[in-house]
């Protein structure tokens, strides 16, 4: 079980902890969806010494319609990439984002998935930082590489199956919008709708109007009105991306939860599979 402290950090803590000259691996994952210009945003402004982490690329393995559109890449592929972004045996390592730490959450969960057990989120991301005074700089990072060595399954998974038996036996969250959940609209996946016996927990509800986690207490409260703090819990969304931000907040209510990485893109595409728009 987590706790708040377990998962975020502060621009404040992380600023003070900079400052000092304490190591600290910066990982900049800016993506939204619609957005491919990550990279030139890092570029033109980011955390000193953060290096960008390219989420299609380096976050996820190849996608098809049997796997999803963010599968889990190989973990020797994930293992180089972490080396290059200077990862090495017991470093520190935050993730941020500005999108409310919905793209960092992927490469926070990968890299406990991967055995590194100090990552966290910078609560805010680069907002934050700048409204905490922190300084930002410009042009391409290249850091010393790492020499980390990775292994699959430290967190729980689950496939389109499991997700199902979850549905029924535990709680299966949910994590796109509303009207995607209910099947009003589906801009990306095959088909409209949700897993049968799924509810609806959009991600954007953990997040405060400044983009940072919301208090511990109301989170544990959302999640329990889920009946999330009496089963098993499991989490999907479109592409096993933003679900991730999701467990990150019921681990910060402290409780654990599995990711079903193939998420809607994969059960979508998958005819055989039910979809509920109830």
């Amino acid at each position: 079980m987590s706790s708040r402290t377990d998962v975020l950090v502060t621009a404040t803590d992380l600023r003070t902890r900079v400052e000092a000259g304490e190591p600290v691996v910066l990982l900049d994952v800016r993506w939204v969806l619609g957005d491919p210009h990550g990279r030139e945003h890092h570029a033109a402004g980011h955390l000193p010494g953060a290096v960008f982490v390219d989420l299609h690329h380096e976050l996820a393995g190849e996608p098809g319609p049997a796997a999803g559109r963010h599968p889990l890449p190989e973990i020797a592929d994930l293992q180089a990439a972490a080396r290059r972004w200077g990862v090495r045996a017991g470093s520190r390592v935050v993730a941020y984002d500005d999108s409310g730490s919905m793209a960092a959450a992927r490469a926070w969960w990968l890299l406990r998935w991967a055995g590194v057990t100090d990552v966290h989120l910078l609560d805010g991301g680069l907002g934050a930082w700048v409204r905490a005074g922190g300084p930002v700089e410009a042009g391409d990072v290249v850091p010393e590489p790492g020499d980390v060595e990775l292994s699959p399954g430290h967190l729980p998974v689950l496939d389109a199956d499991g997700a199902a038996a979850l549905a029924v036996t535990g709680v299966l969250l949910d994590a796109r919008a509303g009207e995607r959940y209910r099947g009003e609209t589906e801009p990306i996946d095959p088909r409209a709708g949700h897993v049968p016996g799924a509810l609806s927990a959009p991600t954007a509800e953990n997040l405060t109007v400044a983009g940072e986690i919301r208090p511990t207490d109301e989170l544990r409260a959302r999640f329990a009105g889920l009946g999330a703090d009496r089963a098993d819990v499991g989490v999907y969304c479109g592409s096993g991306v933003t679900a991730a931000h999701e467990v990150a907040a019921l681990a910060v209510a402290g409780i654990d939860a599995a990711l079903y990485v193939g998420s809607w893109s994969q059960w979508s595409s998958d005819p055989d599979r039910p979809v509920a728009t109830a």
